[in-house]
């Protein structure tokens, strides 16, 4: 729940347990040293909490502009209408003049920019998946210029699957793994459930154990069909005095990359490998290269072993890798980032990854992930498809593209409406505007900024 492995600890007599850990193989006596508001649960709930709590409102641009924009407008009516009557012209003159001002100068525009262009952009993410909680989210979405990505359950699958299998001493793969496959059916190990799923993707038949032992920490000891056959790691072949020179650089290059060997014999001699790793999603090289290009600064957060954090980060083309972190220390390096000045995005799906979520400028949830998690996010990928990482980011450019040009028009609009209407054209002998012409030409801007802002809805991402 905590440290984020995929693969199961092995844990002695005197190391620290965390609750809501999976013990897999036998029993397990512990004594509880922290409780209540001093579990390690209690803590990630309290640095949720002060992260959400240090975050500053954004002030809205629209909301200042107008603050200043009406008080201003209302100044520029009364002096023409003042200017106008004391010039000569009649009364019902000089209040038009004032009328048509404050009419054209209505700031309906304004105050539509920026939340029609909001909701049509989160409603455009919705459509994809993409659940943005609400407009403060995605105003700062477009700033982030650095990602951080979870590694269990984000970058990769989050369960154990079978990657290699390695056969020795004429031995088949598929009586290979028929063999550990049969020898595992009786393990709870996630290790043993990934080896059977390969055996029956392959639809082979299993066959009858005899006898079967589990060894704590090092592996299984069975007997199928009169065989004799070991299943674990290098320290039962060691134990069994069984050589692995046959496949030592081979083992080597799994676990270089990873993964996790696990030795069979047969009859006391070495009869293959069969690798088991947490596999990488589909979509994450693609959504990392995307991002890439698009000048973001890509890093990896684990509480996985650095090795195995590493052979992850080099398949999916993470330079920048950050392992062995407990769930307190990943808001820490969060904030490391955020004191280089950089706008981050925090990618994750568990507990463990709940401060750093609330902590980032962007908490970014996989759906398929847990609850906390998702209510520490400000966006929450429904799809748990991380190339929608690249298009929440794109979708916030645009909007906020929208955004500005809608506002740019609106003020634009009144900058050429209000001297028409204060007279600009009467005075050098033009025509003199009607309010109810002022009141239609106010009408259409707010029709303009409404009908721009619907042109995110045809918004597609770039994957």
């Amino acid at each position: 729940m905590l440290t984020g492995e995929s693969i199961p600890v092995e844990k002695k007599a005197g190391d620290q347990v965390y609750a809501a850990s999976i013990n897999k193989n036998g029993t397990i006596r512990f004594e509880a040293t922290k409780v209540g508001g001093d579990t390690a649960l209690a803590q990630i709930i309290r640095l949720v909490e002060e992260a959400q709590g240090s975050k500053a409102p954004i002030a809205q641009m629209a909301d200042i502009v107008s603050g200043y924009f009406v008080p201003i407008v209302f100044v520029i009516a009364v002096i023409a209408f003042l200017a106008w009557f004391i010039s000569g012209e009649s009364l019902v003159f000089s209040l038009t003049i004032f009328i048509a001002i404050l009419v054209i100068a209505c700031p309906c525009a304004l105050g539509l920019a920026t939340p029609t262009a909001i909701m049509v952009g989160t409603g455009k993410g919705a459509e994809y998946g993409i659940l943005i909680k609400g407009g403060e989210a995605l105003e700062t979405t477009h700033r982030i210029n650095t990602i951080v990505f979870d590694k269990t359950g984000t970058i990769t699958e989050g369960n154990p699957e079978v990657t290699d299998m390695i056969a020795a001493g004429g031995v088949e793969k598929n009586h290979l793994i028929q063999i550990a496959a049969s020898a595992e059916k009786s393990s709870e190990h996630p290790l043993a459930e990934a080896i059977v799923k390969a055996a029956e993707k392959e639809a082979l038949e299993l066959l009858r154990v005899d006898r079967f032992e589990a060894i704590p920490g090092h592996g299984i000891e069975v007997e199928i069909n009169g065989l004799h056959v070991l299943l674990g790691n290098r320290k039962l072949m060691d134990d069994r005095d069984i050589s692995l020179a046959e496949l030592e650089a081979r083992s080597d290059i799994l676990a270089g990359e990873g993964k996790t060997p696990m030795y069979i014999a047969v009859d006391q001699k070495i009869s293959g490998i069969i690798a088991v790793a947490d596999v990488v999603k589909e979509s994450s090289l693609k959504a990392i290269e995307t991002l890439q290009s698009m000048g973001l600064e890509v890093a990896m957060i684990t509480g996985d072993n650095r090795k195995t954090a590493e052979a992850i980060a080099k398949q999916v083309g993470i330079d920048r890798v950050l392992a062995e972190v407990l769930p307190q220390d990943k808001s820490n390096e969060v904030k490391k980032l955020q004191a280089e000045g950089k706008k981050v995005a925090m990618v994750g799906d568990g507990i463990n990854d709940a401060p750093a979520l609330a902590q980032a400028d962007i908490g970014i949830a996989i759906g398929s992930g847990t609850d906390v998690a998702m209510e520490s996010a400000d966006i929450v990928l429904m799809r748990s498809d991380l190339t929608d990482v690249p298009a929440a980011i794109q979708l916030s450019k645009s909007t906020i593209r929208n955004i500005k040009q809608n506002l740019f028009w609106a003020f634009g609009y009144n900058v050429i409406g209000i001297p028409i209407a204060a007279g600009l054209l009467h005075l050098f002998g033009g025509p003199l505007l009607n309010p109810i012409f002022a009141a239609a030409a106010m009408s259409l801007s707010s029709v303009s900024v409404l009908t721009n802002a619907l042109r995110l809805k045809r918004f597609k991402p770039h994957k």
